[in-house]
């Protein structure tokens, strides 16, 4: 195991526990109230990264994130409960870059991230993600599903 993906693999689903995390992820029942107990990152982001860097190809583990999403605006779901494929969420704060990009991805890596570096999430309904597309549904504010 490569020291730079810290075991991170590629699986078609994934179980998402409330309140604790993702089954199987080094931080699963990490501490209590934990704000990245599930990470997305946008695809999108890391095409533009790896084209900007002039990286032909880059194994999406060293963007250290639990799920790459599309089309979606995460820095829009910070401080919002939502719903993604059955799964009761709630964005915490931007999962922000940091030097260990530069040395995972390529130097300036963590610069080119600011602002562009993924959502934190807790988890407020079990469930499982699966690989797909997947409906998102935004709660109104101040409503509650977990």
């Amino acid at each position: 195991m490569s020291r730079l993906n810290h075991g991170i693999e590629s699986v078609e689903s994934v179980e998402c526990i409330a309140g604790r995390g993702l089954r199987g992820d080094r931080f699963f029942d990490y501490k209590e109230n934990f704000k990245g107990q599930v990470t997305f990152f946008d695809a999108r982001v890391a095409e533009w990264l790896t084209k900007t860097l002039g990286i032909r190809e880059i194994d999406a583990s060293r963007f250290r994130r639990n799920v790459l999403i599309e089309s979606v605006d995460l820095a829009g779901l910070i401080g919002k409960r939502f719903e993604l494929g059955g799964v009761g969420l709630e964005g915490v704060e931007e999962c922000a870059p940091c030097y260990w990009m530069n040395e995972a991805i390529g130097e300036g890596a963590e610069a080119l991230l600011k602002g562009k570096g993924g959502l934190r999430c807790r988890i407020l309904n079990s469930g499982v993600l699966k690989v797909g597309p997947v409906d998102l549904k935004l709660f109104a504010r101040g409503v509650s599903n977990g």
